[in-house]
């Protein structure tokens, strides 16, 4: 029988160890404070730090387990006799150093949501050590697709999502933001499908089934990723290209030709793309995000694929991550607005400089629309950008407070000092602290510093305060006023008082109106319309049959709360068909508001949910319990 497991080569030499480790791994990169009050990772100060990961792994995909070996390279703090890394539900078979000797190692009991600390014991010259083990077939992190689960529905096919806290249910790390490694990996799986990691990766198949991998800037295990499926490969520029399934490529292609300028953009604002590649990966309709910034390869939900480029604010997003999030990190997910703010702004000035100011001007104010709505339905102490998430799973620290409200305090500042004082002091920032993660105190030393001090601007006493550690808005935050959205709010009016949805899309030109004018004019409606209106509305519109995710999800939540039910088949199918969380939670929360739209969404449920990835269903279960 062939062994599950293969063996693995390990350095050699003790003077490779050291040039790496002076190289890539000094205590600047590693924020001890943090790593000592991460809540959410076992990791401690005083044990030993992971600086560099070896993992061979093969992908089976009839079992849905990896079966694995992950060697690491260590820094023992001072007295240090152990090691402790994150685990959650994962087989451990052994554990040995870099001599091939056991070392002792336990798991401890499990806490909820946060898995099992793994301790080994180590002895005082351990440099390596190295676990050979396999996941769970119900690993949180892994999403295993049927072929009728994907787009071509010929071969079968994987992900991962590993954020915030899931990379410790498909390999024992050392789980928190305040914490980075570099990598290198050897993944096999099917020979007529491909591997793609979150690093230096192949651009085709090969006759082996046998990929090789490195990751040579330190990143955190959130960020660690891995897919394989069939897929193709097409560059769109030196750096960056496209990665789908065959079906999909062409389409992907044209609504991301303009990812170069992108990057291009990005860099002529903050400085150098310091990750050599990026590339975009399209992976199947269960992905539960818009995108994730996993470096050198975002992975990306297909509901962005409008055919009008329409959507790619998103890409924007996951490109800017490479400099707020994957170079600057939060310490941890308490202080999640420092990743998701600065890229919010970042993506809203990338869009700006492509495509003027009046577009990124309405992506603000649906953000400003959708931060309003969030903040009456959050409990006050969760509306704070400086979160407080001990005992609770840092998912719910993702919401439109570190996304928004984060990029409307960064754009306060901007508006106070001016922007090219604060682009200076963003690029700044980037490069100083590049490759390491910070906490929120952190930052506002350097803030203060860097910014304040250096100017001389006096700002409100209590300025910082109120808007990092008080619950809700400042009353003096921006509120963007884009023209296009008042014409949006004057056709409403029209339409309300006596205008016809046709007069209507004549007078308004509406055949030039974009994605976001559309969200904006349907976001607007009011609570309460009668059928004849909706039928209306959708004839001339055809809001029920658009292709467009955004459009058809803000007109499917009107249509529910109106039981308009000839868009009941469309969003049934709308619900098994698309994993993205973004979509999914306000349409069934819009549904169980009454006892007979609870009892259709539990059995829409049933036939969706093995579509779902573990992030977006456990959030659903709870929401349908």
């Amino acid at each position: 029988m062939k062994s599950f497991y293969r063996s693995i080569s390990l350095p050699t030499t003790l003077a490779v160890f050291i040039s790496f480790f002076s190289c890539q791994t000094s205590n600047d990169s590693i924020n001890m404070d943090a790593i000592n009050n991460d809540s959410h990772s076992f990791a401690r100060l005083g044990q030993s730090i992971i600086t560099h990961l070896n993992w061979d792994a093969r992908i089976d995909f009839n079992k849905k387990k990896i079966f694995a070996t992950a060697t690491y390279q260590i820094k023992k703090l001072p007295n240090a006799k152990i090691i402790v890394l994150d685990t959650k539900n994962l087989n451990i078979r052994s554990v040995v150093n870099g001599n091939n000797e056991t070392l002792p190692f336990e798991l401890l009991e499990p806490q909820h949501f946060l898995g099992q600390a793994l301790k080994i014991q180590l002895s005082s010259n351990t440099k390596l050590i190295s676990i050979t083990y396999e996941t769970n077939k119900s690993a949180e992190a892994l999403q295993w697709l049927s072929p009728q689960q994907t787009a071509d529905k010929t071969f079968p096919f994987l992900f991962t999502q590993s954020q915030a806290i899931l990379a410790r249910s498909w390999i024992p790390i050392q789980d928190s933001p305040g914490i980075r490694f570099t990598y290198d990996a050897k993944v096999e799986v099917p020979k007529n499908l491909i591997a793609l990691m979150s690093a230096n990766n192949p651009t085709k198949k090969n006759d082996s089934g046998i990929y090789n991998f490195k990751m040579e800037q330190p990143i955190p295990a959130y960020l660690l990723a891995l897919s394989a499926g069939d897929l193709v490969y097409k560059p769109i520029s030196d750096r960056s290209g496209v990665y789908a399934e065959p079906s999909v490529l062409d389409d992907a292609l044209y609504e991301f030709e303009d990812l170069e300028k992108m990057i291009s953009t990005a860099e002529s604002l903050y400085g150098e793309y310091k990750w050599g590649k990026y590339d975009l990966l399209v992976l199947p309709p269960s992905f539960p995000f818009g995108g994730m910034e996993n470096p050198k390869l975002t992975f990306a939900t297909p509901t962005i694929l409008a055919g009008d480029k329409s959507l790619t604010s998103l890409v924007a997003h996951e490109l800017a991550h490479s400099w707020s999030g994957n170079l600057v990190t939060n310490a941890t997910w308490d202080d999640f607005w420092l990743n998701e703010g600065f890229t919010v702004y970042f993506e809203y000035r990338i869009m700006e400089a492509l495509y003027g100011r009046e577009y990124s001007e309405m992506l603000a104010s649906l953000s400003m629309n959708g931060l309003k709505e969030e903040l009456e339905s959050l409990p006050a102490e969760d509306t704070r950008l400086k979160l407080n998430l001990k005992g609770r799973n840092p998912d719910d620290g993702m919401t439109s407070i570190a996304y928004d409200k984060g990029y409307f305090f960064l754009r306060s500042l901007e508006e106070k000092f001016g922007r090219e004082k604060f682009d200076l002091f963003l690029k700044t920032y980037f490069s100083q602290n590049a490759y390491q993660s910070i906490t929120t105190e952190k930052f506002i030393e350097i803030l203060n510093k860097q910014l304040i001090e250096e100017y001389q601007i006096d700002l409100p006493k209590d300025f910082l305060n109120e808007w990092i550690y008080t619950h809700g808005l400042p009353n003096d935050s921006p509120t963007p006023s884009p023209e296009k959205f008042k014409t949006v709010d004057k056709a409403i009016l029209q339409l309300l008082k006596n205008m016809t949805a046709s007069q209507m899309k004549d007078e308004f030109k509406t055949d030039q109106w974009s994605t976001h004018e559309w969200i904006q004019f349907v976001s607007e409606l009011p609570n309460q319309l009668d059928s004849v209106q909706l039928r209306s509305l959708d004839e001339v519109f055809g809001f029920t049959k658009s292709q467009n995710s955004e459009i058809f999800s803000v007109w499917a939540k009107v249509s529910i709360q109106n039981n308009y039910q000839p868009c009941y088949p469309y969003i049934e199918s709308f619900l098994i068909k698309t994993g993205r969380r973004k979509f999914l939670m306000p349409l069934y929360t819009a549904l169980i508001q009454t006892e007979e739209g609870k009892k259709w969404a539990k059995e829409v449920y049933k036939k969706a949910r093995p579509n779902y990835h573990y992030v977006a269903s456990s959030s659903i279960d709870e929401l349908l319990e």
